[in-house]
């Protein structure tokens, strides 16, 4: 009788070594941080409160804005490095259902946009990667696909997009939503797989989308001004 027992107490410490050793690879794998997450440093607090960094402010909306103004074709790039700075400045933070989220960092890849950003879930902090492919269709609309969610290094693609989705839906049919806003077309399309007419307003101006190209680094965006969307 005794070597039954000593059989079943090995057996329950083999599957206790398992379960811990599996418990431990998740955590790792949950706190793993990619390569490619490097979040800028923000600077020290400007004194007279500006959050708006000059590469914004003194680059790409004036070159947006100007070119807005003439019916030429044009293109506008925008660079990882000085977008993350900028980020980085305006101290970004949002708080949804206990999720804290911080320190975002965008990073292009070759046909991707890849967002990044710090999850604070009940005092442990992982890492959320979201990958977006942009596509414009042969009809010129846009459709923003997200092809990955992980947190650390675990993918959880299906269930977010899942998740997001009803949310969404729940959303719309509840009302009080502008379904023809550009900004609610967005996340109609990253939320709901929407495409989408990618025309958006320029202080006076309407911009079309009409091509982009995305590099390691870099993304270059290619507009037209086009007359007011009639909804």
């Amino acid at each position: 009788m005794e070597k039954p027992k000593k059989s079943r107490r090995k057996k329950l410490i083999l599957w206790l070594g398992i379960d811990l050793t599996v418990a431990a690879i998740v955590i790792l794998l949950l706190h793993h941080a990619p390569a490619r997450y490097r979040p800028a440093t923000p600077p020290p607090d400007d004194p007279n409160g500006r959050r708006v960094h000059p590469y914004i402010s003194h680059e790409l909306m004036p070159t947006l804005y100007n070119n807005s103004q003439d019916r030429k074709p044009f293109e506008i790039e925008v660079d990882e490095e000085s977008l993350n700075e900028a980020i980085a400045q305006a101290r970004w933070r949002e708080e949804s259902g206990g999720i804290r989220l911080f320190s975002p960092a965008i990073a292009f890849a070759p046909g991707r946009v890849v967002l990044m950003a710090t999850a604070d879930i009940e005092g442990a902090d992982f890492v959320v990667t979201v990958e977006i492919h942009p596509q414009i269709l042969d009809d010129g609309r846009l459709n923003l696909i997200v092809e990955s969610v992980k947190i650390g290094i675990i993918p959880i693609t299906w269930a977010a997009k899942k998740l997001a989705r009803d949310k969404y839906r729940e959303q719309v049919e509840a009302g009080g939503i502008d379904l023809e806003d550009w900004r609610t077309r967005i996340a109609a399309s990253l939320l709901n797989e929407e495409s989408f007419e990618p025309v958006f307003p320029v202080d006076d101006k309407w911009v079309r989308l009409t091509g982009i190209d995305i590099v390691q680094g870099r993304l270059a965006a290619r507009l037209v001004q086009v007359p007011k969307p009639k909804h």
